[in-house]
């Protein structure tokens, strides 16, 4: 006899992020069958007058009597057809098989009683369940029928993803904290499905409005879903191919509750989510699994999105453990194109949004962050850009002294220099702009950060000093390249203006600021501040920026025109770093 786990086997995760393939309805097969063209409901099993016979056939047996032969071809009133109905009596079968086909046809309204109704057999097929299963507790036969009923409910109400403007209502009937429920069902084949359920009803692709989708969510989260969706994960196992599904449908849950800052919040203040999600980002594979892949994804995304996320994750030793997964890259390349290569571009995500905080930067110090991506820089190839994006926020911010010094101490000048001057290969030239706005992010941080007459400043200032000012070449270089595109997106905008009111510009202002910054406008303002340094610090640096100026017919003046519009963009009422930055800024603005 086939055990109940047999009878909810479920087809694999797809490769990619896609909703698993629907398996056929049996009474859409029945249907097929019922209106086929070649078939008919009332008279299958009967045979036609249109029977192809054997000859050999035909010439068997006796011959029919010669007066039962006149007898049907002399029938007038046509009371014999074939099965043995009259011509009306086919006509009025003709007729009601269309009207049956017709209802067939006819789709389904799908309204508030429609809802009402949907609700109240949901509801019937669970309390029947539980009853048959309290009664016949070691009877599995007895209530596997009413599971099978169960379970093809459950998935009926996949067509609500289609009617979102009945979310509200959904909830308000009691069904959400009843489907919610489920989870918990001794059958795990049956709370993987209303897992499934749920993860369409969330899913970013339903066209829900706000207060729809926050209708529904709100429910889901009022029944305890997250407790129950980790009490899920620690039920499943993923040797199994339907529990393997089942924990990616999780997954898949929680990055569409992520989608609400508030939410992603509240799931890191869970004891459980992020531990687990940074233990399946850790654990060991070859290769590396879909799930693998997607719960570091999901974990980059909470992080992301949360500062209290970040805090939780720091205090878990999560960027020790993620830097002791990057370190087996520091020379050896992914896949491309695999699982393995989007999921080590997630840890590199997890570990950068962290070392934003004050605590991650001193985690990351701890563990030799700095050491290990000064290595990727000078032996990685895909983790290159990476390591250089991690090294630019952990030396940013007020916090990031300590990490400027390390760099400083670990002979990484020669590293980031070399960098900056070398000519860019063709893998290197495809982050060409990201790579030198993160290049002059870390320059720009040393200057901020290093303590004056230290050793290590007076180390950096030498780089710009030594072989002729190249670096200062270099920079201007740089500064005339993202001065010309920025020039000509400002042309475009001033253009655009024109044909604006007043009040669309307003309107308009973030878009162009944006624009602005595409084109180059952040590493401009880098450059400058740069310079605007040497020329504070060094006086050789200083002739000899205002020669490269005055070869172009300019001065100082365009240096402070750039710092000044930086200036002006912050908030008079700023505090913090941004506060720090415009009392830096408006210093340099005094040496020019």
């Amino acid at each position: 006899m086939a055990s109940i786990d047999e009878l909810f086997k479920r087809p694999s995760v797809p490769s990619q992020k896609r909703k698993l393939d629907a398996t056929r309805d049996p009474s859409e097969v029945y249907k097929s069958v019922k209106l086929n063209g070649n078939s008919n409901a009332r008279s299958s099993g009967q045979s036609t007058v249109t029977d192809e016979v054997d000859e050999d056939d035909e010439a068997a047996g006796p011959e029919m009597p010669t007066d039962l032969e006149d007898e049907g071809e002399n029938d007038e009133e046509g009371r014999f057809f074939g099965g043995g109905i009259t011509s009306d009596t086919a006509e009025v079968l003709d007729f009601i098989d269309e009207r049956d086909q017709e209802a067939t046809a006819k789709p389904e309204k799908i309204d508030s009683a429609w809802i009402r109704k949907l609700a109240l057999n949901f509801e019937k097929k669970i309390t029947k369940n539980a009853e048959l299963r309290a009664k016949f507790e070691g009877d599995p036969q007895k209530f596997m029928g009413s599971e099978a009923d169960l379970d093809a409910d459950i998935k009926a109400l996949s067509i609500l993803s289609e009617h979102p403007i009945l979310y509200e209502e959904f909830a308000q009937l009691g069904c959400v904290s009843s489907l919610v429920s489920l989870l918990s069902h001794e059958n795990t084949d049956i709370a993987i499905d209303a897992i499934e359920i749920i993860n369409e009803l969330t899913d970013e692709d339903v066209e829900a409005e706000e207060a729809q989708w926050n209708a529904l969510v709100d429910a889901m989260l009022e029944a305890d879903l997250l407790d129950l969706l980790h009490q899920n994960i620690s039920r499943l196992d993923e040797s199994v191919e339907s529990d393997r599904n089942g924990v990616y449908f999780i997954l898949e849950v929680l990055e569409s509750l992520s989608s609400r800052p508030s939410i992603a919040e509240l799931i890191g203040k869970n004891k459980s989510i992020i531990p687990w999600l940074t233990s399946r980002a850790k654990k060991k594979e070859n290769p590396v699994s879909q799930n693998k892949q997607y719960a570091a994804e999901v974990l980059a995304i909470l992080l992301q999105t949360s500062a209290a996320n970040r805090t939780r994750f720091v205090e878990l030793e999560g960027i020790d453990t993620f830097l002791q997964l990057l370190s087996a890259y520091r020379k050896r390349d992914p896949v491309k194109g695999s699982e393995e290569e989007e999921y080590v571009e997630n840890i590199f995500d997890c570990v950068t949004c962290c070392i934003d905080e004050q605590e991650g930067k001193t985690k990351f110090l701890e563990a030799e962050g700095v050491e290990l991506c000064l290595i990727m820089l000078k032996e990685g190839k895909m983790s290159r850009p990476r390591a250089l994006r991690l090294l630019d926020h952990a030396m940013g911010g007020p916090d990031g002294a300590g990490c400027c010094d390390k760099l400083v101490e670990a002979a990484g000048l020669k590293v980031i220099f070399t960098m900056f001057m070398k000519k860019l290969t063709i893998y290197f030239l495809q982050h060409d702009y990201e790579s030198t706005e993160h290049l002059l992010g870390i320059v720009s941080s040393m200057l901020r950060s290093l303590p004056g007459d230290s050793a290590p400043r007076i180390r950096l200032l030498g780089k710009f000093v030594e072989k002729k000012y190249e670096k200062i070449d270099r920079l201007f270089q740089l500064r005339r390249d993202y001065g010309s595109k920025v020039a000509n997106t400002n042309q475009e905008i001033e253009a655009e203006k024109k044909a604006l009111s007043a009040d669309d510009h307003e309107d308009t202002a973030d878009e162009w600021l944006s624009r602005r910054m595409d084109a180059g406008l952040f590493s401009l303002q880098s450059i400058d501040t740069i310079l605007a340094w040497l020329i504070a610090e060094d006086d050789g640096a200083k002739a000899h920026i205002r020669q490269l100026l005055a070869d172009r017919d300019g001065d100082f003046s365009l240096i402070k025109r750039t710092l000044q519009e930086q200036l002006e963009s912050m908030n008079a009422t700023v505090e913090g770093e941004d506060g720090m930055m415009k009392d830096i800024l408006e210093t340099l603005i005094s040496f020019l």
